[in-house]
């Protein structure tokens, strides 16, 4: 298990993501959930990737399925595995609350595992900030319990926290995003599927 330094900008995963990038800690869990969302964007969407890690498998599924990603990632060694994998893709490595989201608007943003790795006042941060960078009728993906809880990440053995549906909904709203669905995949992560109605 990885330390759990307070002051590393990637949450831990720097210390893990050889494991991630060779492949013995990666799973293909949320790519089917993650691919059928892509397939009901615009063709050729501009997509971000908060906490895109190597791209796989989420930024590859949107990339399979035709739609231009960007990518944002704190951990170097995970966001030069996504250079690579991604020549033609736009990267930063910087924490997302940190990063400019680079200066432009997007049809979709994704925000897979990260959120609830964030503390709770980042994480509202956070979902305004992904708000002024989607366009009206813009999508927004993001992974969190339903339930309001804090765990120890089993890899990083730093804290999560996620603030539960109800407050995700109400922040959410707050910033002209409304959910219109929720599910779970075969791992029981939890799905918000919200949808930008004002700018």
């Amino acid at each position: 298990m990885a330390g759990t330094d307070s002051t590393d900008p990637s949450n831990g995963y720097e210390a893990v993501a050889n494991g991630f990038i060779s492949g013995g800690l990666r799973s293909s869990v949320g790519a089917s959930a993650v691919r059928a969302w892509a397939k009901t964007l615009p063709k050729g969407a501009t997509v971000l990737d908060l906490g895109c890690g190597s791209g796989v498998p989420i930024s590859q599924v949107i990339v399979d399925e035709g739609l231009t990603v960007y990518g944002v990632d704190a951990s170097p060694s995970m966001i030069a595995a996504f250079r690579k994998r991604f020549p033609e893709a736009a990267a930063e490595c910087l924490p997302v609350e940190e990063s400019e989201l680079f200066g432009r608007a997007f049809d979709a943003v994704v925000a897979w595992g990260l959120l609830f790795l964030l503390p709770a006042d980042v994480q509202a941060r956070l979902i305004a900030k992904v708000s002024t960078v989607l366009k009206t009728g813009g999508r927004f993906l993001f992974t969190s319990p339903a339930q309001k809880c804090e765990w120890s990440d089993n890899l990083t053995g730093q804290t999560s926290r996620s603030l539960g549906a109800e407050a995700y909904r109400r922040i959410l709203a707050a910033n002209g995003l409304v959910v219109e669905s929720e599910t779970e995949d075969e791992g029981d992560n939890h799905y918000y599927f919200a949808t930008k109605r004002w700018r």
